[in-house]
């Protein structure tokens, strides 16, 4: 099996891994799917994903595949998708270097290109995953402070408090945030975005940055540049942001709502994580809600 053969009949995939015709190599991958190289009888590699345990959620790599699919359409620098089947993801292999300021700059450019060329809405037409949990992508053209709230933050709080990652006073925390979102005028206006772009998510090669494990969807711009910081904040995170302003400058304040638009991730993980990340909730909301009101 080479390349080629992999192109017309990726269906085939799961056949030569069970009958060990194609070498396979564990790598570290993420929180939720199994990952493996790849060796194909032509020499190049893959990068596959697979459930860890039985099979996956209904739709859970379609959703990766339509994403890396519909960034692409707009010229984002991401894998090339070989394989998306309901039990595995292949995407090309792409190998490892350390970041520079140079790939940084050239990623946000990457970034405000994929940005501007724009969704016609927020949400997105395939049902969407985010990490293990399911991510709500009902399309609206309405205002983004409505459908950020609504879609983008309730389900996560209530999923939260349900798994006692998050106490009654958090909750009243967040639903004043909730509140104040429903009077928030913001015009932006839909962007093409990654969706889930912690620095995790960046694929550092010889070249450039490649965007890997999406959540793509509708959203605002911000979004996207907001979650760039979390977790330890992506290298050379000023150089990114700087080659992103001048190219598609932001609006102002928008350093100001940077915790706002970490909040979708972060309540994502005590969602799907606990209670560990209770504290950097709690801490977005209240700058948040200083934000907003």
């Amino acid at each position: 099996m080479d390349q080629a053969y992999l192109r017309a009949h990726p269906e085939h995939l799961p056949t030569f891994l069970t009958h060990q015709r194609i070498r396979e190599t564990p790598v570290g991958g993420g929180s939720v799917s199994t990952a493996s190289r790849l060796t194909l009888d032509d020499g190049t590699s893959l990068f596959a994903k697979t459930w860890p345990a039985g099979d996956p959620p209904a739709g859970f790599f379609e959703a990766e595949a339509a994403g890396l699919r519909w960034l692409a359409e707009a010229g984002a620098p991401v894998p090339e998708l070989f394989v998306a089947l309901p039990q595995m993801l292949a995407t090309g292999w792409i190998d490892h270097a350390e970041p520079t300021a140079r790939s940084a700059e050239r990623l946000g450019r990457d970034l405000a290109t994929l940005h501007r060329s724009g969704a016609s809405s927020f949400g997105a037409s395939w049902p969407g995953f985010i990490g293990p949990l399911p991510l709500d992508n009902t399309e609206s053209t309405g205002p983004w402070p409505t459908w950020f709230a609504t879609h983008r933050l309730l389900p996560y709080l209530k999923l939260s408090v349900d798994r006692d990652a998050l106490a009654s006073p958090d909750a009243s925390l967040l639903d004043d945030v909730l509140t104040a979102l429903t009077h928030y005028p913001d015009p932006e206006r839909p962007s093409r975005t990654h969706g889930d772009l912690w620095p995790g998510n960046i694929l550092w090669s010889p070249t450039h940055a490649y965007l890997i494990d999406p959540a793509a969807q509708g959203a605002h711009r911000e979004t996207d540049l907001a979650e760039l910081a979390l977790f330890g904040g992506a290298p050379h995170l000023d150089r990114i942001l700087a080659a992103y302003h001048e190219t598609y400058p932001l609006a102002d304040g928008w350093r100001a709502r940077v915790p706002l638009h970490q909040l979708h991730l972060l309540l994502v993980h005590t969602a799907a994580f606990g209670a560990s990340y209770r504290t950097a909730v709690v801490t977005a909301a209240e700058a948040a809600l200083r934000a907003i009101t």
